[in-house]
């Protein structure tokens, strides 16, 4: 499997709805970061879906090779 590129060295702080389905960008090539555009095309990455389990600020994985969301592998890079 390829590496992902990064779309930015630092996670994405989003206001998410509970119940409702946000779909990540694993690639990092989608440029509606952090969120899937569909640019993964022809490529072995998927969107990986989150669902919210409540209101609030979430804070998905901006590089891309850490989890939905921040996991802080963005440090190691």
């Amino acid at each position: 499997m390829s590496e992902p590129v990064i779309a930015q060295k630092s996670p994405f702080a989003v206001e998410v709805e509970a119940g409702k389905s946000y779909w990540w960008c694993s690639c990092g090539k989608s440029a509606s970061q952090p969120f899937c555009d569909g640019a993964h095309q022809g490529s072995d990455f998927v969107p990986v879906e989150y669902k919210a389990e409540k209101d609030g600020t979430v804070y998905f994985c901006g590089c891309k090779h850490g989890k939905v969301l921040c996991d802080g592998s963005h440090s190691k890079l």
